[in-house]
């Protein structure tokens, strides 16, 4: 899989039409030969850069694939997303042992980690689109002013990404067969910034847009994200910066939704899928579309079901069983502060917090064997049910949308941003943006907060949704020795991980194919 030479530049068949009809269309796959014809159709182009994000080629649920990878859906980009940003931490741990899942359990990633290299050639494909469809048109296309913005929005968010979990990374905003150069991770920050706030002024107002695309919320959020990590990434902390924005989406028409798991749920676009119960589509700012029947993939919401469930649980709505993800103890415990977990059927219930959903019948909480599924709590956060108990559309593959950016996490980057200095705005203060989110699970409402207690809070919020080690990292705990966790770097009883893990290792193939770029330093 060699990045620059491989990457499919000219697919023009819509995977999922996400457009002004705010829904997604059955897959047209008619997929251009760009030996013999380049006909740029706008419309589909432009649903390629968002269907890239959830689809995984020209053929649902699989089939000529979108990159050179093996075994299409396992490598899709938010499921390798997923499995860099969770099970190499406190959260997750997988039964299966597939290379990449073994080496992602104990850390031990190498330059060779499929994982790791679908992950690097996804996030490029959405920037090879995103750059095609924005040197075919022009930005003095009126029509198209909002949509060029949309786009760069979304190359920016997978610049993010390669950026967070790669470092120094190949920069490029131009379709080309020549090499790009490697950019640094300070730079590449100021130019998805700069990038970010260029296009504020173009995208749609908050709430505004047709359902699955994005908005002036998502800059915004993306920018609070970008600013509460700025230590990570360039040296320099700018916890202002990332309380403003994190407030600017708290000010925002987005609201948390009345119900945790709502949020997981199959009817989680709302109105939008015809359910007058779920209101999850009032936080989701940028929701990844799942459509049971139109966007049929093995590597979206599917992946997040099928994966924490087997034969016993309670019903969760489709038929498959995989046997795979559950909660390493320390994340259990994150519900249970006193550090003992009863031992019951109803861990919910005895957690007294809504976002506990685990499931502990016929399970251990110390795992010590990590191939047996049943020792592990298992995590039942994810369902193709609908909170109005209304059939989905297939039994297999599900309707969730994954809720990949949520106002959530804009209450929690202002209480962080605040405990480590930035002034409060309009006399918000940390304490209540916690216990806004801590009011939704009914659960107990905080006195006093710290960096550490906010840590726990970002595990119970947001654990098994793919952010994990990044929070880790920006905390000092993801390498060393200073925080510890069960199965931690491959031991029974955690052990101390190198500094240089907290950067990924740039793909092999990709080093071997450009002469510009260098590994990351440990590799």
């Amino acid at each position: 899989m060699k990045i620059n030479k491989k990457i499919h530049v000219y697919l023009m068949s819509i995977v999922a039409a996400i457009g002004m009809t705010s829904c997604i269309q059955d897959l047209d796959i008619k997929p251009i030969d760009p030996s013999t014809v380049q006909t740029f159709d706008e419309q589909k182009v432009f649903a390629k850069v968002y269907a890239s994000w959830a689809l995984t080629g020209q053929v649902g649920p699989d089939g000529n694939n979108d990159i050179d990878i093996d075994d299409e859906g396992r490598f899709s980009l938010y499921r390798t997303l997923w499995v860099s940003q969770e099970l190499p931490t406190d959260e997750a741990i997988c039964a299966w042992g597939d290379i990449e899942v073994v080496t992602m359990n104990r850390s031990s990633f190498t330059s060779t980690n499929p994982a790791l290299k679908g992950l690097y050639a996804r996030l490029y494909f959405v920037v090879t689109i995103a750059n095609h469809y924005l040197s075919e048109t022009s930005s003095t296309q009126e029509d198209l002013i909002t949509k060029r913005a949309e786009v760069r929005y979304l190359r920016a968010l997978a610049y993010y990404y390669l950026m967070d979990i790669f470092g120094n990374v190949p920069f490029t905003t131009i379709v080309s067969a020549e090499p790009p150069k490697q950019i640094k991770r300070a730079d590449l920050f100021k130019w998805i910034e700069a990038e970010l706030k260029e296009i504020e002024p173009d995208m749609y107002e908050p709430k505004a847009a047709p359902y699955y695309r994005v908005d002036k919320a998502a800059v915004w959020m993306l920018l609070a994200r970008m600013y509460l990590n700025a230590e990570v990434y360039t040296g320099t902390a700018q916890w202002n910066d990332a309380a403003t924005y994190a407030k600017k989406v708290i000010d925002s028409p987005y609201q948390l939704a009345s119900k945790y798991k709502y949020l997981f749920m199959a009817d989680n676009a709302g109105s939008i899928d015809g359910s007058s119960i779920n209101d999850a589509q009032n936080e989701i700012i940028y929701p990844i579309a799942a459509d049971g029947v139109k966007t049929k993939n093995w590597g979206s919401s599917i992946f997040l079901i099928d994966a924490t469930r087997t034969d016993g649980m309670p019903t969760w709505g489709t038929t498959g069983g995989w046997g795979g993800n559950r909660a390493r103890a320390t994340l259990v415990k994150k519900f249970f502060p006193d550090g003992n977990v009863p031992e019951s059927n109803d861990l919910t219930s005895q957690a007294k917090d809504e976002r506990a959903l685990l499931y502990s019948t016929d399970r251990t909480l110390y795992i010590t064997d990590v191939t047996k599924f049943k020792e592990g709590i298992s995590v039942q956060k994810f369902w193709n049910l609908r909170a109005d108990g209304k059939p989905t559309s297939d039994i297999e593959f599900p309707d969730t949308d994954v809720p990949f950016m949520r106002a959530a996490e804009a209450y929690l980057t202002y209480a962080e941003a605040v405990v480590r200095g930035a002034s409060p705005i309009d006399g918000y203060t940390a304490l209540q943006a916690i216990n806004e989110i801590r009011d939704r699970a009914n659960a107990k409402q905080l006195i006093t907060i710290d960096k550490d207690v906010i840590l726990d809070e970002w595990a119970r919020e947001f654990y098994f949704e793919g952010r994990r080690r990044t929070d880790l990292i920006r905390y000092g705990y993801f390498t060393g020795s200073s925080y510890n966790w069960d199965w931690k770097g491959g031991v029974a009883n955690g052990t101390s991980l190198p500094s240089h893990l907290n950067l990924m290792p740039l793909p092999a193939d990709d080093l071997n194919a450009n002469d510009n770029l260098r590994q990351n330093p440990g590799y």
